[in-house]
C-alpha cells in the first residue's frame, strides 16, 4: 500500500510460563498501552484462563482448518505446474487425509510424486497414514457430537490439546446446546457424571488403570445416550465455571491467606478455619467493627483481608484500627 510500518509479533504467547515468567504478561498489557505500532500475538490456547485479561484487551482471528475444496484446488495446481498428472480421487484422498492441513497434504502429494508421475489413488494409498493430531476444545466437541461410531468419540476427547477434566466441563457445558431432548439429555450426564465418579475413584487410589473407563463414559457414553435429538450446527460456549474460578482467583487467594492466619493462631487446620471459624469472622467484621479493629490488630490482617472480610464495613473497621495503632 506504499507504506512501510512495523508490527510488533509475539509468538505463542500461551507457552509464557506463570513461574519462570512472572510478570511477562503484565508487561505485555503494559506494552499493548504504550505501544503506537500493532501489535500481533499468537496462541495456540487463547481460552487458557491466564489469557484473560489479555483477550479483553485483544480482537480474536481463528485461523480454521481449511475445507477439502480449497486443498484439492491447491493439489491441482500444484499438479499441473509440476507436469504431474493427478486423478481427482487421488487428491481428494490425500485432502482427507490431511484434515485441513495443506502443509501435510503437499508433504504427501510430494511423496506420491517421488514413487510415480502419475498420482492414482493406488499410488498414494500405501502412504498415506492418519496423523495424531491435537484439536482445540471447540474441534474435538464438534468431533465428538457428530460421531457416529463408539471409537470416533473416544478418539474426539483423547486428541484434544487439554486435559481431561477441563474436556469434562466443556462437555457439561455445552450438552445442553446440542441435546435438545430432555431424556438424551439426563443420559448424557448420567454418563458424564459416571466418569467424575471414576476420576474421583482415580485420584483417592491412584488406580489409572479405571481412566479408561472415564473415556469410555465422557466419549461413547455421551455419544450413545442421543436417541431423539438432532444433531445439528451450534456455537459452543467457554466453560462458565473457569470463567467463574479465573474471575475470582484473587479473592480465594485472600479467603486462603486468611484462613493459614487463623490455622496458626488457633493451632487448627485451614480447612477447619475455612468452614468453622471464617463464617463467624465475617459476622464479627459486619457487625462490630470496634471489635473486629482488635481481631485485625491481634492477627496482623492487611487492609485487602479486612476488605474480604466485610466489603461494606471495611473502611470503619480501618479507622478503628488506625485509632488502636495510636495508642499502641
Amino acid at each position: 500500500f506504499g507504506f512501510r510500518g512495523k508490527i510488533i509479533l509475539l509468538d505463542e504467547i500461551d507457552g509464557i510460563s506463570a513461574i519462570a515468567d512472572r510478570g511477562a504478561l503484565n508487561a505485555v498489557l503494559d506494552l499493548i498501552e504504550a505501544s503506537n505500532h500493532p501489535i500481533v500475538l499468537t496462541a495456540n490456547d487463547p481460552w487458557d484462563p491466564r489469557l484473560r485479561n489479555l483477550r479483553e484487551q485483544c480482537l480474536l482471528i481463528a485461523f480454521k482448518r481449511l475445507p477439502k475444496r480449497a486443498i484439492i484446488l491447491m493439489l491441482k495446481r500444484i499438479c499441473e505446474r509440476e507436469g504431474l498428472i493427478c486423478e481427482y480421487k487421488a487428491l481428494s484422498l490425500i485432502a482427507d487425509y490431511a484434515e485441513g492441513d495443506m502443509r501435510s497434504a503437499i508433504n504427501d502429494l510430494q511423496n506420491a510424486a517421488a514413487i510415480s508421475r502419475n498420482i492414482t489413488v493406488e499410488v498414494v494409498k500405501p502412504i498415506l497414514a492418519r496423523r495424531d493430531r491435537q484439536y482445540t476444545p471447540f474441534e474435538a466437541l464438534r468431533n465428538l457430537f457428530f460421531s457416529k461410531y463408539a471409537w470416533q468419540a473416544k478418539k474426539a476427547i483423547t486428541s484434544t490439546d487439554i486435559d481431561y477434566e477441563t474436556m469434562m466441563l466443556w462437555i457439561a457445558e455445552n450438552l445442553p446446546y446440542q441435546y435438545s431432548d430432555p431424556e438424551d439429555l439426563w443420559r448424557a450426564y448420567e454418563a458424564l457424571a459416571r466418569a467424575d465418579v471414576y476420576l474421583g475413584r482415580i485420584k483417592r487410589s491412584q488406580s489409572w488403570d479405571l481412566l479408561s473407563y472415564v473415556f469410555d463414559l465422557m466419549g461413547p457414553g455421551v455419544v450413545l445416550a442421543r436417541k431423539t435429538s438432532k444433531i445439528k450446527w451450534v456455537k459452543y460456549s467457554f466453560p462458565q465455571k473457569i470463567m467463574l474460578m479465573a474471575k475470582t482467583k484473587e479473592q480465594r487467594e485472600i479467603r486462603d491467606a486468611i484462613a493459614k492466619v487463623l490455622a496458626g493462631a488457633l493451632h487448627i487446620s485451614s480447612v477447619v478455619a475455612k468452614r468453622d471459624v471464617l463464617p463467624y469472622l465475617r459476622i464479627i467484621f459486619n457487625e462490630n467493627p470496634a471489635y473486629a479493629a482488635r481481631i485485625a490488630l491481634g492477627l496482623n490482617l492487611t487492609e485487602s483481608m479486612i476488605k474480604f472480610l466485610t466489603p461494606k464495613r471495611y473502611r470503619e473497621v480501618l479507622r478503628e484500627l488506625a485509632k488502636l495503632k495510636k495508642q499502641a
